[in-house]
């Protein structure tokens, strides 16, 4: 019996060769049977029209919307009301004769209010919600939104709206799980249940390193170079690294490289240079693969939140540190329980994102501890592999879906 899955997102996927938490599961789920109907945002600034391609199992419907990334925040919340409306006119049009047995969604979850009722009660399909982020909450945190202002009541609705109707939340963490049943006492808690992020988890990468990127940005290939890869807004609170930075300008046995884009990244770029930081350098954000090469050559993964946040985020990014054996270095806000995994796995050291002295002394300790940086990886290789391999969560769906079978 063949069992189709609607999967609803707001990150951009323009082909499907290549990797990620959400690709890996749309493929995993694909290879294991189900028809995956993936629909995804085409934002107006690439000036392309929707589209739809097919690979195996897999229908990849590209809509094209408004401007999500890259944007002003303004921007991003119409684009944001208008996006379901236009989500649901081009399902109707590319999928129209296909019954969905579940649909999947994610972040942020009121994006998708009417599309998931109007599915659910079409096609009575079981609604699953990956919660990777609780908004309007974070935009609180992060004061872009007032508490009890008319805009935060508008989204809270939405927000206990769509928790109510679906059928199990899947949180990435138990500080997550506990948050959402803490703050929305009406959730019935059987449906809540722990659902991390996952990925395809490969043979170990064997490649050695030829130190590319090193020596394009005129870094010493005996410095101790940390990493933070990824989305570079507010929610990451970089400005904390560049003042701690700042104040151990004259340790030369570090480099940084904060490799990605997003709003703030022209902003923190133009404070390193004002701070005259030599050891910090920038890069694009770029293909996997490059990145997988750059990740060969670095000795630290960086995990960096604002120190504002009151909700538990949990990012992923720290699953490619995992992936290619690197420890790991995180300065978060108290909130997260990053620290727990960092603690449990023995793979990295934390900070408070406000202690700046403690962040300090952790990046000396790394820089001056090769032996305990290869231990740290390691160990936070092995417990990618016995905690966040993609069959963890296609095993999750299928026995929602009833299948008696599961996957190693």
């Amino acid at each position: 019996m063949v069992r189709n899955i609607l999967f609803l997102t707001l990150s951009r996927i323009e082909k499907l060769d290549t990797e990620g938490i959400y690709l890996d599961l749309v493929k995993a789920l694909a290879s294991n049977g189900f028809h995956l109907y993936v629909v995804t945002p085409r934002e107006k600034r690439f000036g392309l029209s929707t589209e739809l391609l097919h690979s195996g199992n897999i229908h990849l419907l590209k809509v094209k919307t408004g401007n999500i990334t890259k944007t002003n925040f303004i921007e991003k919340g119409i684009t944001t009301l208008f996006i379901q409306r236009q989500y649901l006119k081009a399902i109707n049009i590319f999928f129209k004769d296909t019954h969905f047995d579940l649909l999947m969604f994610s972040t942020p979850p009121i994006t998708f209010e009417k599309v998931v009722q109007y599915f659910k009660h079409r096609h009575k399909c079981i609604v699953y919600l990956m919660l990777k982020d609780i908004f309007p909450q974070n935009a609180v945190d992060l004061g872009l939104i007032k508490k009890n202002s008319i805009i935060y009541k508008y989204f809270r609705k939405k927000e206990k709206k769509i928790y109510a109707f679906s059928d199990y939340i899947g949180c990435m963490s138990p500080a997550n799980m506990s948050f959402i049943i803490k703050n929305n006492p009406e959730i019935d808690e059987n449906k809540v249940e722990l659902f991390p992020n996952t990925i395809q988890v490969k043979p170990r990468d064997t490649k050695t390193s030829t130190f590319i990127f090193r020596k394009k940005f005129n870094i010493p290939n005996d410095a101790v170079l940390f990493i933070f890869g990824g989305n570079l807004g507010i929610p990451q609170g970089i400005d904390f690294l560049l003042d701690c930075l700042d104040e151990m300008r004259n340790f030369n046995k570090a480099y940084f490289l904060i490799v990605g884009d997003g709003t703030e990244k022209e902003r923190i770029k133009k404070k390193a240079i004002n701070l005259n930081l030599k050891n910090v350098v920038f890069e694009d954000q770029m293909e996997k693969e490059d990145y997988r090469q750059i990740l060969l050559e670095c000795d630290v993964g960086l995990i960096l939140l604002d120190k504002r946040f009151t909700i538990p985020n949990y990012p992923s990014r720290i699953l490619s540190y995992m992936d290619m054996s690197l420890p790991i270095l995180a300065a978060t806000d108290r909130a997260s329980d990053i620290k727990d995994l960092l603690k449990e796995a023995e793979c990295g050291l934390w900070s408070y994102s406000d202690d700046k002295q403690d962040f300090i002394k952790n990046i000396k300790y790394l820089c001056e501890n090769k032996n305990l940086r290869i231990k740290m990886g390691q160990n936070g290789r092995k417990y990618l592999e016995q905690n966040f391999d993609i069959s963890r969560s296609v095993n999750i769906i299928k026995s929602h879906l009833k299948f008696e079978d599961k996957i190693d």
